[in-house]
């Protein structure tokens, strides 16, 4: 009797991971339902439908910017600067970068990822345009890439090359500060870095360089991104430096390690 009654409760006795598989699956289905819909909730935030607005702007940057730029957008000192005058486009191009909000005081705000969607940084764009006006966003003819590539390639490398490279892959400059790498940027941030010279770029204003010259720019810009290189490897596009130490490593180093080869095999 005794023994039955102990078989009966070994076979229903269930086993002791029984119940961590089941937490296991229970929290993968929830985490699963919650991922979808959040991922569901934000693109139906970025519809068309979703306008941006002033109002919306106006909480972010209260939530998100004051602490550095002040309630009243003057700045403080030490902390950040006043972004009177700065415009829509200066910040669409350091929120939509990733820029802004930035994570520690350095010599340049480097790129990381997006904090915000496209409609939260336009309220923030239109928010300060409201408060301080600035550059605004432009007519989209001129993001367009239909302007004239090689007027566009000849005015690069006059005004742009020094800092960013002929082929526009970036390049250091003094002080811990660079020009960073514009191949994956946008027709959109390409003209706010133009037009508002954040870091430590110039402002390129009309007289400097027309809206026609911007869009030639721009139009010769896509090009090189949509362009697929014909010469081979284009090891980082950095020129004699990186090359030189290729042969040098590659070559060099080949040539050497079949001359002792062709040594010790004679030997």
């Amino acid at each position: 009797m005794a023994l039955s009654k102990f078989k009966r409760r070994s076979r229903g006795r269930r086993s002791p991971l029984a119940a961590a598989v089941l937490i296991g699956v229970g929290l993968l289905m929830t985490g699963g339902i919650y991922a979808g819909a959040s991922a569901a909730v934000a693109a139906t935030d970025d519809t068309p439908a979703a306008q941006a607005s002033v109002e919306e702007g106006e909480k972010l940057f209260q939530a998100n910017c004051a602490t550095c730029h002040g309630m009243d957008l003057q700045g403080r000192e030490g902390v950040g600067p006043s972004l009177h005058g700065v415009g829509a486009l200066a910040v669409e191009f350091q929120v939509s970068t990733g820029r802004m909000p930035m994570q520690m005081h350095g010599p340049q705000a480097d790129q990381k990822p997006v904090q915000f969607t496209e409609t939260q940084t336009r309220s923030m764009a239109e928010y300060v345009q409201s408060i301080a006006p600035g550059p605004d966003y432009p007519d989209e003819e001129i993001l367009s890439g239909e302007g004239d590539v090689a007027h566009g390639g000849e005015l690069f490398r006059i005004n742009c090359a020094m800092c960013h490279n002929v082929a526009a892959a970036g390049g250091a400059l003094t002080e811990g500060k660079f020009a960073p790498d514009i191949m994956d940027t946008s027709a959109l941030n390409i003209y706010a870095a133009m037009v508002t010279g954040p870091q430590n770029m110039p402002v390129f204003s009309n007289m400097n360089l027309s809206e026609q010259d911007k869009q030639d720019i721009i139009a010769n810009l896509i090009y090189q991104q949509e362009m697929t290189p014909v010469g081979g490897f284009t090891l980082g596009s950095l020129g004699p430096v990186s090359e030189g130490l290729f042969i040098w490593i590659f070559g060099i180093g080949g040539l050497i390690g079949i001359a002792v080869w062709i040594t010790a095999k004679s030997n």
